[in-house]
């Protein structure tokens, strides 16, 4: 029987789109993988850092970078945003989760750091987020304006009038998202709590008060740190092409996936069962935070089409 040209050439080509964006996804897997591999020398080279084994980081961190990039990618195929603009908010996203929101926690609780190192982190997280966001841009077809994208509605504002009412639920929200998945999941572990220096007070409530006892800046601390949480989500909720569940969760996705990825790696300052009780905690409760934001910042809109994904 006769091969149908067109048809089989049409099947070729529509085969083509996810092979070579899977193609990309890896490239830029590795391109994120050199750029905190360098981010790392520089750590070590000027913080004094103990090394790690070279061998147990390389498999984590590939798989950390690759988990990144699928997120990462997600985001810039989804954006109706090109050139600067989308690196920018690539930028915002990938650093800020990754390296500002979790290296504010290291500065409020980890004790032990080697002078010198915590500025050194930030900067490191710097070192790795800038090339990789223009690369990313530049290797997925996004440094100009795509037809599809362009043309796709913008997304309405949020009035003035509702922003505070949403910030106020976004912070209440997020204290108890800290607070309760810190208590029921994280501090179930003695290891944990052994390596923080704290202890099980034997409920939730007796544990709160002891926290507002004895460290009553930490829950304005968390407060805070919604905010900054807010301020990273609004330019991925600006710029996706996509209705409000997806932008939710798209959201909930970069807050879990980008802010645990890189606790698998292993790091001589934290031992493992610490880092896996800090994954088992923080993913299902920033999860549930970026659903959240996404659901109240996203106005109603008209999803970009299919074809904004090829």
């Amino acid at each position: 029987m006769a091969i149908d040209a067109p048809e089989c050439c049409y099947r070729e080509e529509d085969m083509k789109k996810p092979l070579t964006l899977v193609l990309k996804v890896l490239a830029l897997t590795v391109i994120m993988f050199l750029c905190f591999a360098v981010s790392g020398v520089l750590i070590e080279k000027h913080a004094g850092t103990p090394g790690s084994d070279q061998g147990s980081v390389v498999g984590p961190l590939l798989l950390a970078c690759l988990l990144n990039t699928i997120v990462l990618t997600y985001l810039i195929m989804r954006s109706r945003w090109w050139g600067w603009r989308l690196v920018s908010a690539v930028f915002l996203a990938f650093y800020g989760t990754t390296t500002l929101m979790s290296q504010i926690e290291t500065a409020v609780f980890v004790r032990n750091l080697p002078a010198g190192l915590l500025p050194r982190l930030f900067l490191a997280g710097v070192v790795a987020a800038v090339p990789f966001s223009f690369l990313a841009v530049l290797i997925l077809g996004r440094s100009r304006a795509h037809k599809v994208a362009a043309a796709t509605s913008a997304s309405a504002a949020v009035p003035a009038a509702q922003w505070m009412w949403k910030l106020c639920v976004i912070m209440i929200a997020y204290v108890v998202l800290y607070f309760g998945f810190g208590y029921f999941v994280a501090w179930r572990n003695p290891h944990l709590r052994s390596y923080y220096g704290g202890i099980d007070e034997g409920s939730f409530f007796a544990q709160m008060a002891a926290v507002l006892a004895n460290q009553s800046w930490l829950v304005p601390l968390q407060m805070a740190r919604a905010l900054l949480w807010t301020a990273i989500a609004w330019p991925i909720v600006r710029m996706t092409a996509a209705g409000r569940l997806e932008v939710s969760l798209a959201l909930g996705c970069v807050f879990a996936v980008l802010m645990t990825s890189m606790l698998l790696i292993p790091n001589p300052l934290m031992p493992e069962t610490v880092r896996y009780s800090h994954i088992h905690e923080i993913a299902p409760s920033n999860f549930r935070l970026g659903l959240l934001i996404g659901w109240l910042l996203t106005q109603r809109r008209t999803p970009a089409p299919v074809e904004a994904l090829q």
